[in-house]
């Protein structure tokens, strides 16, 4: 690519990094230029149909001519409380515990600001990381510290600590015994433990726990939360469906300061939001074919001579051939391929590519074979 033809973007203010996907639309661009059409597997945005159960359910609560309420209605909460025991076990999830977002990513940019952290505070957030959690550390003020280990923190005044398992982007799952171990350290200081499990319905090769099973949290959910999303599990992206549940204090802490800022998921989301988290055959069927996709990419990348490591679970394979994440992106493009370069997760990607498996059938076949030439 030419550098005198693509405009260099730059952040927009002291406070925030350059936003990452600005810097991948002129691979974007050649990727569209491929005679047989662009293969996008960079963003992970669903492409499949939103299901029938969740479309009837938005169409009847259609005429919803008041404000929504904030904290959501009693059905939701106990639709999310009932998901949470069937399908997580965490069998002491309370309906009052429970809070509805405008899909996860305002919550991870807004949690932060949200529980009052600023300049004196410390936000940790994993080394290889969705670059989210790091915004909202800065838009609150607070110090940024990427680490995979507590012990190095020392003294620091840690406020907030992320999790996110499985992991975005190498599919990595954490396991009972490491979660209760960061329970532990954040309860004896004060901090509040946040786990990302956005993804915890897609474990493939190992079985993925929510922070707030009792293996984990122990039987009490004290400084624990856990932030779940419809986007990937229901094909809900654009209905902006979320919530996050666990300590009632916490979650009480956040219904005051949402009902002041105005933080409403709109009454009909909130009913298709209570149809999708009470249907599991939707749910069920979507991961066959997340599975099928990912069989088949992971065969035909590593037939190409890539590696794939981790990606025991989430909606990514984590991809190399052992050079700079950049020249590898440029080569897929050339073959009409896009992809997320490692290195917008953190330093520690910078010789990886994140691959998602939300293209069509139809694409992801065209993206085998395309790959099969690069082999």
């Amino acid at each position: 690519m030419s550098a005198g033809r693509t405009r260099v973007p730059q952040p927009v203010s002291g406070r925030l990094p350059v936003f990452p996907w600005d810097r991948l639309v002129p691979y974007k661009e050649r990727a569209r230029s491929h005679p047989g059409g662009i293969v996008d597997l960079s963003v992970g945005t669903p492409v499949d149909p939103v299901p029938d159960v969740v479309r009837a359910a938005l169409r009847s609560a259609e005429d919803a001519p008041g404000y929504p309420t904030t904290y959501g209605t009693p059905q939701l909460r106990e639709a999310a409380a009932d998901w949470l025991r069937r399908r997580l076990g965490v069998a002491d999830a309370d309906p009052a515990a429970v809070l509805p977002t405008v899909g996860s990513k305002e919550i991870v940019a807004g949690l932060p600001a949200q529980l009052g952290l600023g300049p004196s505070d410390v936000v940790v957030i994993p080394e290889l990381a969705y670059p989210t959690y790091d915004v909202g550390g800065r838009l609150a003020g607070a110090d940024v510290v990427a680490s995979d280990g507590l012990v190095p923190l020392g003294p620091r005044r840690v406020r907030l600590v992320w999790v996110n398992s499985p992991a975005n982007p190498h599919g990595r799952v954490l396991p009972a015994e490491h979660l209760a171990k960061v329970v532990a350290w954040c309860r004896e200081r004060g901090a509040v433990l946040a786990s990302d499990e956005c993804y915890v319905e897609l474990g493939w090769d190992v079985a993925p726990v929510s922070v707030l099973h009792p293996s984990v949290s122990g039987g009490s959910h004290e400084g624990l939360l856990a932030v779940h999303s419809l986007s990937k599990r229901s094909n809900l992206a654009g209905y902006r469906a979320g919530f996050v549940a666990g300590d009632p204090d916490l979650v009480g802490e956040l219904l005051e300061v949402r009902r002041h800022a105005g933080f409403m998921v709109p009454t009909p989301v909130q009913a298709a939001m209570t149809a999708a988290l009470r249907d599991d055959a939707h749910v069920d069927a979507q991961r066959e074919r997340y599975a099928s996709r990912r069989a088949r990419l992971g065969a035909a990348f590593t037939a190409a001579g890539f590696r794939v490591d981790h990606s025991e679970a989430g909606l990514y394979l984590w991809v190399t051939r052992d050079e700079d994440c950049w020249p590898t992106v440029s080569a897929l493009a050339g073959a009409g391929v896009l992809v997320a370069p490692g290195d917008f997760y953190g330093a520690r990607g910078a010789r990886h590519v994140r691959v998602g498996l939300t293209a069509t059938d139809e694409r992801v076949d065209a993206a085998c074979a395309r790959l099969a030439s690069l082999g």
